[in-house]
């Protein structure tokens, strides 16, 4: 089996080392087996985005948002869309995410357009949200948590088309007011989590391979399971890390 991952915008896109998520999905596919090409897509290129299995957006400042949101709109939107209506596996990390959703309103006043993959809207607020992160979901029906970084200002709030991610057990989360973090619609997923996400998160790796390799070649090809000591050790570092500083009561989680 092969996988073909597109790398969106990886030029202007790319801080808090959210490449390497990249690397994370390339990793573990090889470990299990598929061979994987990486696509890297920029400004001006028309790809079928159909074609590809699992698509990458990371983080950007307010200036390559822009570029990005205008092309986004202009040019990718209907290629992106239908994938995703398709069952692409889809993950969008802060910048990314929010240009996946309806609009992202900067602190300037500054209005970009989102294409609405999300039904999801952002606001700035006058306050950054940075720090560790903690989150609990139950994407394949189990509790899990997903660890992270977040550094953004920006205030998002999910319409009725989309829904969290998962709960914020630790940090700020979508907007520090309704206990969300990320968004999620079909198999698309977007979340404030840097750090890099994946490499410490090997579960939700996994989740997005096993999907893209569902939708290529159907619900009978299985992930098989890798060693994972190493990711989650780092996984339960995060944890260790909020629980020394004594925010967080050493009995909420386990895992």
């Amino acid at each position: 089996m092969k996988v073909t991952i597109c790398h969106l915008y990886p030029d202007l896109m790319n801080i808090y080392g959210d490449r390497g998520n990249i690397i994370a999905l390339t990793r573990r596919a090889e470990w299990a087996g598929l061979e994987v090409a990486v696509r890297r897509v920029g400004l001006g290129e028309r790809p079928d985005l159909r074609e590809c299995d699992i698509l990458f957006v990371g983080g950007g400042q307010d200036k390559e948002q822009a570029l990005v949101a205008e092309d986004l709109a202009e040019v990718k939107a209907r290629s992106l869309i239908d994938a995703v209506e398709d069952g692409l596996a889809l993950l969008a990390v802060c910048g990314g995410y929010q240009l996946l959703g309806r609009y992202f309103k900067t602190g300037s006043g500054q209005v970009l357009p989102g294409i609405a993959v999300l039904d999801a809207w952002t606001v700035a607020g006058n306050k950054r949200c940075i720090g560790d992160v903690i989150v609990g979901c139950q994407l394949d029906g189990r509790p899990r948590t997903l660890v992270g970084f977040e550094n953004h200002s920006g205030k998002t709030y999910l319409g009725h088309r989309s829904r969290p991610l998962g709960q914020v057990l630790f940090g700020h989360g979508n907007n520090s007011e309704d206990g969300s973090e990320g968004a999620c619609y079909l198999n698309a997923f977007g979340t404030y989590l840097h750090g890099s996400l994946l490499p410490k998160n090997p579960w939700f790796t996994d989740y997005l391979l096993q999907k893209a390799i569902e939708r290529r070649y159907g619900r009978a090809a299985l992930l098989p399971p890798a060693d994972d000591t190493v990711e989650n050790l780092a996984h339960r570092a995060v944890i260790a890390r909020i629980q020394r500083r004594g925010k967080m009561d050493t009995g909420v989680l386990r895992r």
